[in-house]
């Protein structure tokens, strides 16, 4: 659908992004409806898209007289769009990279398309991120919530432009939860623990062991058993010649017991 075939459609120039949740749906206090969106920054020098928003919202409010409202406008008609240089709805001033910016906010509950300079669709959730610039697609509506009648900003395809310093504008849990439900204590908040330095002991230096000087014991020796001196067996000179004149004495041959002399024959003593 062309922006000609409907006035409540508006792309926009260069916008910075903050609060983006493009990738998965967020809601802003328990019990709301979670949608994808994103709080859109405009510079107020781009007066041509700020001229073209102020149509569309125009555009809504005739919508809302005809079909919502009852064929009446509204005194007060709550409008998408904020001063940067102004303060929030709960009175607080914006932040630091809302001033010199047009501040409102789209959303969505589809997730909408997200390309790069080529049309190529972007995944890597990394490259999306609060401070980035981008065009943005959105689109107006008239609505009636609670009594109040307004006109609220959807959130359409959008293509990101350049990278930009990131910014820290995500919600605090007290902006988006509040204060917890009544009857419950506050949970107590958690402390890192103080890091120590683990104390080292220094190991014990490595002594060689001594090894003890070897020392025999002594031992008396053993007495060996005295068998006396081994007697030596006597043999006489065996004596040569003849019996007569050497005196050999022949074993069988008798002595004359008078004379002492052997018997050599005749008579016994002669």
């Amino acid at each position: 659908m062309s922006n000609q075939a409907s006035p409540t459609l508006v792309t926009t120039g260069q916008v910075r992004l903050s609060y983006v949740h493009l990738f998965a749906p967020y809601a802003n206090k328990p019990g709301q409806e979670a949608k994808f969106s994103v709080t859109v920054l405009l510079p107020k020098s781009d007066i041509a898209t700020k001229q073209r928003i102020d149509a569309a919202i125009n555009a809504a409010v005739q919508q809302g007289v005809a079909s919502k409202w009852n064929g009446v406008r509204p005194p007060q008609i709550k409008s998408p769009i904020w001063d940067g240089d102004g303060l929030r709805q709960s009175g607080e001033p914006f932040g630091p990279e809302c001033k010199g910016h047009w501040v409102f906010t789209a959303s969505s509950k589809q997730q909408q398309s997200i390309v790069d300079l080529s049309l190529n669709p972007i995944i890597n959730q990394t490259e999306i991120y609060s401070g980035i610039y981008a065009r943005v697609n959105i689109n107006f509506f008239p609505f009636v919530n609670s009594g109040n009648k307004g006109v609220g900003c959807g959130l359409g395809p959008v293509q990101k432009i350049a990278d930009g310093e990131p910014l820290g504008g995500q919600m605090s849990a007290e902006e988006a939860f509040g204060q917890g439900p009544s009857g419950y204590p506050a949970a107590p908040s958690y402390q890192q623990p103080a890091y120590q330095q683990p104390q080292y002991q220094q190991p014990p230096q490595y002594q060689q062991p001594v090894t003890p000087a070897y020392q025999p014991q002594y031992q008396a020796p053993v007495q060996q058993p005295n068998y006396g001196t081994p007697v030596q067996p006597t043999y006489g000179q065996p004596i040569y010649g003849t019996p007569l004149q050497t005196g050999y004495q022949s074993p069988n041959q008798p002595i004359d017991p008078i004379t002492g002399k052997p018997i050599t024959g005749g008579i016994m003593g002669l």
